[in-house]
């Protein structure tokens, strides 16, 4: 058949679209698709290359089929479920055909498309269709990887001014590509600038975004372990620096186990598969051991203490009543929320076999979805068809089966419960909309008289206000004259009955504060000092609060200053003071101990030689009239005096002056 006589493809429809369409309609588009695509497949390799890949309608077909699919979950319509089958398979054909051409279209070589098809085939059928894009067009995906790759980190790493909602969902939908994908697992950690975006990410309170970005996180590092050529190298790495990040959230001040690699190690098995691939691999090394070991000690502990134990079912071999089981049994709701939680996880998996594996858990999603990541099925469900689907004659009935009665919310209540607006008895004269008269203004409310105060409630609060009580200023009173109590009035202030706590507390805080500042310090150290704990038994206070005293001292000069006036032991009492003033020693040194050693009183007089028995000249002045060498002594002094008069008086003050001492 040539192409030219080979319709063009119309686009696959929106849900939207598709709920308005008649179920005739709808089969008709679906044998329309499936013979355009059948008569393309049919063409040779040759004539495929050279006409079906222009085609232009052909890629958005395939684009469009891909994306609604995967948001349907593969349930379209009501329609008959072979016809759907069946153009989802020549849709893989033909979408395996395009990528094994030399020249497939951009839009056919997007990490969306290939995502699509991951999350539709399954890791099997979906990988195959990834490897042969990394084999044969590499360049053109890394660039698409690439562009997603820059989008998502400077988005993670906006926090809350980017777009959480955007990335939340390409999380999302890259992970289906990241399970069928270990090339792209290895492309996005290459680096470490996707995994810290991750980690700085995840400090954001956002469930829904937190759980996607442990799943990325966790295909990424499966990733590395899979495919055929294993890079534990860079894996080690990768687990090595999540430690770091471990480690430096665990020394910050937020919860330890509220970080990324905490809630790693705890949700998925991910220490356990690592574990077991490197014993299987043969190349096991003792960093990858010690890193395994320091990351499994960032586990949560289970609530109870340990994890539930898992009860030995026995098998059910269909010789009994089947109910809840694939047939024409009844399936209840809540069983299909059930499925689909499966789902989301494993999109290649049937209903049908779902369905047993929650009979095979009592319906403990968690319990299943663990035993399918770790590939611990029993026996005989390993080998059951897991594309099965079920019988389209179950009956979605609701849960009838009896169950308690759900607490109530509680009911709010005020004040304005059961007043006449509440019992609808109200005039309707009193409602109004927006204010009661639009047209009065403020003059008009001054002047209105008929809610003012009245004259003998004015003299009453004037009575109680003592003009004359001029001892304690007022300014700061509340606005009620003679409301308030007067605190300046010993045993009125409550504060007085803290004081004397507060007191011993600054007291305890200041001396330490004094004699070792850095036991106020912030870092962990400190805190399980032998000193804090002695300081914190004895002040009572928790770490943060000695440490915000500490802290809110040293930018306060004033409190500084007042603790120190107040519990400074220095009370300005000096019991003895020392002469200060210039004597001349024996020696002529000068010093101002000199005065110690001369014994010496004030004006020069040795101590017990009465006054005037040491004149200014040779001889005494002072001795009895007539006298041979009282005579001549008067006679030296008053002969001298002429010569010098004050001049040695002069120089001895300028010499007391140069030396730092006080004239008088």
């Amino acid at each position: 058949m040539a192409l030219s006589s080979i319709p063009n493809f119309v686009p696959f429809p929106e849900a939207a679209w598709r709920n308005h369409i008649v179920p005739e309609e709808w089969e008709a588009c679906l044998d329309a698709w499936i013979a355009l695509a059948g008569a393309h497949l049919a063409l040779p390799a040759s004539e495929f290359a050279r006409s079906s890949t222009t085609d232009e309608s052909l890629p958005a077909f395939l684009t469009s089929y891909a994306s609604e699919t995967a948001l349907s979950q593969g349930h379209l319509s009501a329609s008959d479920p072979s016809k759907e089958k069946q153009l989802q398979k020549l849709s893989f054909l033909l979408s395996n055909r395009f990528l094994d051409s030399e020249h497939p279209p951009e839009s056919i070589l997007s990490w969306e498309f290939l995502a699509d098809l991951s999350k539709i085939y399954g890791q099997s059928n979906g990988g195959k269709l990834v490897t042969l894009v990394w084999t044969k067009h590499m360049s053109s995906l890394e660039v698409s990887l690439a562009s997603l790759k820059t989008y998502m980190i400077k988005e993670l790493d906006a926090g809350l001014k980017g777009d959480l909602k955007t990335a939340e969902s390409r999380l999302k939908r890259l992970d289906h590509l990241l399970h069928a994908s270990p090339q792209t697992a290895a492309f996005f950690m290459a680096g470490s600038d996707f995994v810290d975006a991750l980690i700085s990410c995840f400090k954001i309170m956002n469930p829904p975004l937190r759980k996607a970005i442990v799943s990325t996180l966790y295909l990424c590092l499966i990733g590395l372990t899979e495919g055929e050529k294993p890079n534990f190298s860079s894996l080690v790495d990768q687990l090595y620096s999540l430690k770091v990040a471990a480690d430096a959230h665990k020394a910050g001040p937020t919860n330890v186990n509220d970080s990324l690699v905490a809630e790693l190690v705890t949700e998925t098995p991910l220490l356990k598969q690592v574990q077991q691939r490197i014993d299987a691999s043969g190349t096991g090394s003792v960093r990858a051991k010690s890193v395994l070991k320091s990351l499994a000690d960032f586990k949560k502990p289970f609530a109870s203490g340990k994890p539930a134990r898992l009860s030995k079912k026995k098998v059910n071999k269909g010789k009994s009543i089947a109910i809840n089981v694939l047939g024409h049994g009844q399936i209840h709701v809540h069983r299909m929320s059930l499925i689909s939680q499966v789902q989301d996880l494993f999109p290649d998996l049937g209903s049908g076999f779902v369905v047993k594996l929650l009979d095979e858990y009592e319906d403990n999603v968690e319990q299943v979805i663990g035993h399918l990541l770790e590939g611990s099925l029993p026996p005989y469900l390993e080998n059951t068809d897991r594309s099965e689907e079920l019988d389209s004659n179950h009956q979605h009935i609701p849960d009838m089966a009896p169950s308690s009665t759900p607490p109530q919310l509680p009911t709010r209540r005020n004040v304005f419960d059961d007043d006449e607006f509440d019992r609808l008895a109200v005039d309707t004269s009193r409602l109004h909309f927006g204010r009661q008269n639009p047209d009065k203004t403020a003059d008009d409310v001054l002047q209105d008289r008929l809610n003012a105060p009245s004259k003998a409630a004015i003299l009453s609060a004037l009575a109680a206000f003592d003009s004359d009580d001029d001892e304690r200023d007022d300014t700061y009173d509340v606005e009620d004259v003679g409301g308030t109590v007067d605190s300046a009035t010993p045993g009125n202030n409550p504060e007085e009955t803290n004081s004397d706590v507060r007191d011993a507390h600054d007291e305890s805080l200041f001396r330490a504060y004094k004699s070792t500042p850095e036991l106020f310090g912030r870092d962990a150290a400190t805190r399980r000092g032998k000193p804090r704990q002695t300081l914190r038994d004895e002040t009572g206070m928790t770490d943060e609060a000695i440490e915000g005293w500490g802290l809110m001292l040293s930018r306060d000069p004033r409190q500084m200053r007042r603790l120190e006036a107040k519990f400074t032991s220095f009370t300005g009492a000096q019991r003895e003071l020392g002469p200060s003033a210039w004597r001349a020693s024996p020696a002529g040194s000068g010093t101002e101990d000199s005065d110690n050693a001369n014994d010496r009183g004030r004006g020069g007089r040795l101590r017990g030689v009465p006054r005037g028995g040491r004149g200014r000249g040779r001889g005494n002045v002072a001795g009895p009239t007539g006298d041979k060498e009282t005579e001549a002594a008067r006679n030296r002094k008053e002969a001298n005096k002429g010569s010098r008069a004050n001049h040695n008086r002069r120089d001895q003050r300028a010499r007391k002056m140069a030396r730092g001492g006080f004239p008088g």
